[in-house]
Order: structure tokens, then sequence, then C-alpha cells
């Protein structure tokens, strides 16, 4: 949303990721107002696409004024993109599902730090030490602040976007298979080293933020301009389903309770899926998805790139969107809107830990939400385009 305030010349060009983060806010129930910064956080990267692409419709649109005797075939190129709209076919259809797959290995670091960790952790530590863990959510709000460099910095034979996923999901997949062969001793400790807890996954979720800079602007280039608009419905999808199957799913399969009831005849004190199991599985995804990146998916090279904007520029452009007037007060907004909710969101579950309610069953709750934070999601990215996305 806060990308298409740049591009006022074109107020009837489509808003593409503006409804990406509000897709975000419905991937979890707690520390929504940290998430709600994120609104900020693709200005660096997709504002300056959005302005390079409005610029070249603008141009397109004097122009045809200039010349009459064209406007046949300027009528023609709108059909055209209003055909392209709403339906995915070919190359646009596998690059739909590379986003999920790539959003879908976002989510699954957020949900293990954003729900199923402190849940795992409440029995030996007090709020005051989950509140110290709750410092490695803080790179996901505030990715906005590097953003430009992600976007800027590159090696043009692998790819501007590549030149970041690559290596970022490779440091991923090694940490989670470093932290997946160690975390099973530290959660046994009867003192937790929170510190070390809450640095490891800091480092985990600014890995995730930077991936995640790197997909959104990949995003915008890697579906024909018609379905750029799908990036955000394969964002709501790919990274909820990450979170689901990391918070959810995992603290039941983890359970020895839900294990012994469901799948068990013979009674055990331990669950399906231990925690370290679990990283070491997702570190050989992590892995195996980066090396078919590299051998198997090659960037196109966008026009966009041709005229590369340095880094300063960007944050100038930053400064100048954020002291426009509305933007002004759409921050006034994100700051305040969830203030209602912020205690319920990130205490009442753990509240209900301490009265007796089991995780595996709080976690089951959660399954309530899924289908429709999907299909509403998906509705949200309908309802939001168009020259007015800000109307519903």
């Amino acid at each position: 949303m806060s990308k298409k305030t740049e591009a006022t010349a074109s107020s009837n060009q489509p808003s593409t990721l503006d409804t990406t983060t509000a897709a975000k806010d419905t991937v979890t129930n707690g520390h929504t107002t940290a998430r709600d910064l994120d609104t900020m956080s693709k200005i660096g990267d997709a504002t300056l696409m959005h302005k390079k692409r409005d610029d070249d419709l603008m141009y397109r649109q004097v122009e045809s004024k200039e010349h009459d005797s064209d406007s046949d075939i300027d009528d023609d190129k709108v059909r055209s993109d209003e055909e392209l709209c709403g339906s995915l076919s070919g190359a646009d259809r596998w690059n739909f599902i590379l986003l999920v797959i790539l959003y879908l290995l976002q989510g699954v670091p957020v949900g293990l730090t954003f729900g199923s960790i402190p849940f795992l952790l409440k029995a030996k530590m007090s709020y005051s030490q989950i509140g110290i863990f709750s410092l490695a959510h803080y790179p996901y709000s505030m990715k906005f602040l590097w953003s430009p460099i992600v976007d800027a910095v590159y090696n043009k034979d692998i790819g501007r976007r590549k030149s970041w996923i690559v290596p970022i999901q490779l440091m991923t997949g090694l940490m989670f298979l470093w932290l997946g062969m160690n975390i099973e001793g530290w959660m046994a400790q009867d003192q937790i080293a929170v510190g070390t807890l809450t640095m490891v996954f800091f480092i985990l979720i600014f890995f995730c933020a930077t991936q995640d800079i790197a997909v959104d602007g990949w995003a915008l280039t890697l579906l024909s301009k018609g379905n750029v608009s799908y990036a955000s419905t394969a964002q709501t999808i790919g990274l909820n389903t990450g979170y689901f199957l990391s918070f959810t799913v995992f603290l039941a399969f983890n359970s020895p309770e839900f294990s012994n009831r469901y799948f068990r005849t013979i009674p055990q004190e331990y669950g399906l899926v231990p925690l370290g199991g679990y990283l070491k599985f997702w570190a050989v995804m992590y892995l195996a998805i980066t090396m078919w990146l590299v051998f198997m998916k090659k960037e196109e090279r966008s026009h966009l790139d041709e005229d590369d904007i340095g880094i300063k520029a960007v944050y100038q452009i930053i400064l100048r969107i954020i002291r426009l007037p509305h933007m002004k007060s759409f921050m006034m907004v994100l700051l305040t809107a969830k203030i209602g909710f912020i205690a319920n969101d990130a205490v009442t579950a753990l509240k209900l830990l301490e009265k007796g309610f089991s995780k595996e069953d709080l976690a089951l709750a959660v399954l309530i939400d899924f289908p429709f934070q999907i299909i509403f999601g998906y509705y949200a990215v309908r309802w939001s385009t168009g020259a007015r996305p800000l109307k519903p």
C-alpha cells in the first residue's frame, strides 16, 4: 500500500503487492503490531519497481494522445493486458507455484519463532524471559531499513534476486541443520539459555526477512504484468501454510498426548516428531530447493534491471514517501490499529496453558482460522485491485 503512493501520476494502474502486507497480518494471531510495521518494509524494493513501470505507462498514455492515428493499436494493447489479467497459464502457473514454495520456506522459521518455541518454553521460562525471546521477531518488522541494499547490490551473472535468495536459503538450511543437532539438549536444560536462543532465532528471522525482500522483488518480474497481483495470493497461501506446519501441525505431532491418543496403541513419553528432527527435515528441504534454483531456474533479465538506481537514491525515495501527508496518516493507523488486541494476541494463549489447556489442543484451535485466512486472503487481492485499492 505504501508503494502505491509514489506512483500518483498513474492512479489507474492497479496495485500489485499492496495486499501482500495485509496477507501477512493474517499469518498469526500474536505479535500483530510488530508485523503491521512490515508494511513499510518493501518500499525500498517494490516502490522503485512500481515507479519505473508507472513511468513507462504514463509515457505511453501521453504518446497515444499525441498520435491519434495509433489509438487502435493502444486499444488492442489494453485489451490484451485485460485478457492476461486474472488468468494463470503456461509459465505463469509454474512461477506462481515457485513463489508459493519460496514463501512457504519463509513461513517455517516464522511459525517456529512466533508460535511453537514460546509454547515449548513456557513451562521453564517466565513471562519476562519470553519477552526477551520476542526480540527475535523484530528483524521482520525492520527490514525496510536494508531492503534498498538488497535491491541495489547483486551479481548480474547470477540474477538480481537469486544473488540474495540462494545464499540466504543455503545459510538458513545449514543453520537449521546445526540447530537440529543441538536444540534438544538446550531445551532439556533446567535453566534455558534465553540469550543464546534469542540470538539464534534472531539470525534466522533476519535471514527470513531478507529472503522475503528478494522474493517480493522477484515476484514483480517473475509473473507477467497482468498477473502480478497473484504474488500476494502466493504469499498468503505459502506463508500461512509454512506457519501452519511449524505451529499447529508440529505442536500436535510433537505432543506425546496427541501421538498416543491418535497414532499409538502403546503409550510413549515422547511425540512422533521431535523438534530436532523437524529442523533437520526442513534443513534438507531448504538445501534441496536452493540447489534446484541454482541449476534449474534461470532468472530472466528484466528491462527494469537496465536502469539501476543507487542505494542513496532509494533511501531518498523512502524519505520522500514517508513525508507525504497521506503516508503520515496511514502510519498512524498502523501504529494504533492493534492496541486493543495486543494483550489478547500476546498473552491469552500462554495464560490458557497455565490453567491446564494442552498446547496441542490450543494449536489445533488455530486450524479453525486457517481456511478463513486462505479464503479471505484471496478475496483481499481481488477487492483491493484497481484504481482505489484502499476503498475496501
